[in-house]
């Protein structure tokens, strides 16, 4: 019988915890599931909203965040989060049924159509939000996608303990809107979408 540690750490947002396995969870990007039907795609996360008091799943690169329902409670979710996030990691089953695994990342234009002549400041924006932003997101259990950037306005999605937290609005208006324009004059105001 192997045994695992898994560390927890908390986040910005109470109802959001990490559990870090000790190992890669995505090799390449991220995965957010905010309820059962999303889950399908993965056995881990199924396993996790089944129990029922899990409002949202998301996969890092080395983490798996999870957030429960109002009103419950951390002390009670726990040990039954942690048990299943240590018997997938042991098991050694793949994070993705294999029918879904292409769908780990979304497609980046839902949404918005970028302008060709826009070209250079949007491979300016991404490549901040790569270097600078995910990174700092990144350790407090979440993430955030390039969805757009129309007439000054860059739109962007929170993901994971970023999308339900209070001070994600906060983060996103005063610290990636004031790197954004610093960096590239172009960008006037950041929308989370």
């Amino acid at each position: 019988m192997h045994v695992m540690l898994i560390e927890t750490e908390s986040t910005p947002n109470p109802a959001t915890l990490k559990f870090l396995p000790g190992r890669a969870v995505m090799e390449a990007g991220t995965r957010d599931f905010a309820g059962p039907e999303e889950a399908e795609a993965s056995p881990l996360a199924s396993a996790l909203f089944s129990l029922g008091d899990v409002t949202g799943v998301f996969f890092g690169r080395d983490f798996v965040s999870v957030t429960i329902a109002p009103g419950a409670e951390w002390a009670d979710a726990k040990p039954d989060v942690l048990g299943i996030v240590m018997d997938h990691f042991l098991a050694d089953v793949p994070l993705f049924n294999a029918a879904s695994a292409g769908f780990s990342v979304p497609a980046e234009d839902e949404g918005f159509a970028d302008d060709p002549a826009d070209a250079d400041i949007i491979e300016q924006i991404k490549e901040l939000i790569e270097t600078r932003v995910r990174p700092a997101v990144a350790n407090d259990g979440g993430d955030i996608v390039y969805r757009g950037f129309d007439k000054g306005n860059v739109y962007l999605k929170m993901q994971g303990a970023c999308a339900g937290c209070p001070s994600s609005t906060a983060t996103l208006k005063n610290g990636i809107e004031s790197l954004l324009k610093h960096y590239v004059p172009e960008v006037t105001a950041v929308h989370a979408v």
